[in-house]
């Protein structure tokens, strides 16, 4: 099968269109025949060298499919061959076949296409596990959301707005994205290259500070997120984009009762992926088929075009998710 590969880590310039073996679906496992894939932030951290897959998944490079059953490994009983479905993968998303778990595939929607599919898995099971079961959200909670433009949070301000009554969403973003934010439903939106997200968090909230913060920057917010957080306030850390080191200050930590929570999905068991995806099946799919949230499709390349891709997500001017076709 044709695949993307990896000559060196490094730039998306060693990325190339490859033929290598097509895998074989295992014990409790599908092969899916990949009609679209998506392009992640830790796809990008794994070409660098960064973020090695999971013991005994596959090294190509890609998180989350979207296809038909090809073929069904031993005690697979939900799916047959040519079923659309879409599933998160611990890697090997960037080729024509992929292996996924039974358990960590889901149908698709009818009222979705291959694209749409392909964009859910990694970004919405990411945002709805931290923002609303981490975060744990409550109605009337309110929202910072870091990042406005990518992926997981155009997930996160859908999902707030779907899932938690009467809550308010505070997005950061760029200049160029602010009146998207803003289209796609998000209570305020604050500049972060021209305001600081600090005072306008307490301008917005009169002091209070905010309840949910979901944060991929890691180091260079922490202060921040620290002092914009309300009394029991949540800070979840998904992301280390602007480091991994950073101080607290522990006394106003536990006077204020905060939660500081870090999160990773791909390196999670099995079974505990499974359990979520299982959870986010029942909760979060619905609101896919009722067409409540609809997956946001920013940019389309095909397959051999992989760098390509790669080099608009570090660009930063897309909005919602890089999809690749496959077939």
């Amino acid at each position: 099968m044709k695949a993307i590969n990896l000559k060196q880590f490094g730039s998306a310039d060693n990325l190339f269109l490859d033929d290598i073996d097509t895998p074989v679906a295992g014990q409790g496992q599908v092969l899916i025949k990949v009609h679209a894939c998506s392009v992640n932030r830790p796809d990008i951290v794994q070409r660098e060298g960064n973020y090695p897959p999971p013991a005994g998944d596959s090294e190509i490079i890609g998180l989350e499919v979207a296809g038909t059953v090809e073929s069904i490994g031993e005690g697979v009983s939900r799916y047959k061959a040519g079923d659309r479905v879409f599933a998160l993968v611990g890697g090997g998303g960037y080729a024509e076949y992929a292996v996924a778990y039974e358990s960590h595939t889901m149908p698709i929607p009818e009222v979705l296409d291959f694209r749409q599919a392909a964009c859910i898995c990694e970004t919405y099971i990411t945002a709805w596990l931290n923002a609303i079961v981490l975060g744990e959200a409550e109605a009337g909670d309110i929202f910072l959301l870091h990042g406005g433009g990518g992926g997981v949070n155009t997930a996160a301000i859908q999902l707030c707005g779907a899932l938690i009554a009467d809550c308010t969403t505070i997005v950061t973003a760029s200049t160029g994205k602010v009146d998207r934010v803003k289209s796609l439903g998000a209570d305020h939106v604050i500049d972060y290259k021209s305001q600081s997200f600090v005072e306008e968090v307490k301008t917005i909230t009169g002091g209070k500070g905010v309840d949910v913060i979901l944060d991929h920057i890691g180091g260079a917010y922490f202060k921040d997120n620290m002092k914009s957080l309300a009394v029991s306030g949540r800070l979840v850390i998904i992301g280390l984009m602007g480091g991994i080191k950073a101080e607290v200050n522990l006394a106003t930590m536990m006077v204020k009762r905060q939660k500081v929570v870090g999160s990773v999905l791909r390196s999670r068991p099995v079974s505990e992926k499974a359990q979520i995806i299982a959870d986010f099946e029942k909760t979060v799919l619905p609101l896919f088929a009722s067409k409540t949230i609809e997956p946001l499709v920013s940019d389309v390349f095909p397959l051999s075009e992989a760098a390509d891709a790669h080099k608009a997500m570090e660009q930063g001017s897309h909005f919602g998710k890089i999809v690749l076709d496959v077939v």
